[in-house]
């Protein structure tokens, strides 16, 4: 079952340099790790337990889902949501006609020689970006989230994420089918749009 919005991916071209920037905008930022497939980030833990990862490449990866956006700018890349069953979620997210991965490991060493592991799968094809990918941790969630969460700028949290698509009842529909649940429209005037919750 999804439990909750785990945390939202910020590409950025230098980590060192985003982590002075969201310094600067009141935010706590954390030394994350390397992943071993060419990146590294830093984090922002919220009170709501949800993050910011601000990710960046120590190495090229062009194969890497996150490389070609990072080529045009970067910027928010990807969202993750938590589940307390991978396989189930993956399957209801397939069966709604989402492309996502099968279930797959990963790690990131923490600058303190902690490894981390969690088990995740990945939006895929056109759903990439559009649908969340999804995780389940298989070392304590507690120790890939830093527990600095109190912001000068009093941020607490991530409440909720913003899609933007141009076929909004055909995202609508497998939203639905994969969460379980009805969509309520809303209008976002800040936007100048139309849309679904």
């Amino acid at each position: 079952m999804i439990t909750a919005i785990d945390h939202i991916i910020v590409a950025v071209p230098d980590l060192d340099a985003a982590v002075r920037s969201y310094r600067g905008l009141g935010f706590t930022v954390v030394p994350g790790g390397r992943h071993p497939v060419g990146t590294h980030n830093a984090l922002i833990s919220f009170a709501d337990d949800s993050y910011v990862e601000l990710i960046a490449f120590y190495e090229n990866n062009p194969d890497h889902r996150w490389w070609a956006p990072l080529q045009k700018g970067g910027g928010l890349v990807d969202f993750c949501l938590q589940t307390d069953d991978l396989i189930a979620d993956t399957q209801r997210f397939r069966k709604a006609g989402v492309q996502i991965d099968d279930p797959k490991g990963q790690s990131r060493m923490r600058p303190d020689g902690y490894l981390l592991r969690w088990v995740f799968s990945l939006s895929a094809g056109t759903h990439r970006g559009v649908a969340p990918f999804l995780i389940r941790d298989e070392t304590p969630r507690e120790e890939r989230v830093p527990r600095e969460r109190a912001h000068p700028n009093g941020v607490t949290g991530i409440a909720s994420v913003t899609v933007a698509v141009d076929d909004v009842p055909v995202v609508r529909g497998w939203y639905e089918k994969a969460l379980g649940t009805p969509a309520q429209e809303i209008q976002r005037d800040d936007v100048d749009g139309m849309g679904i919750r």
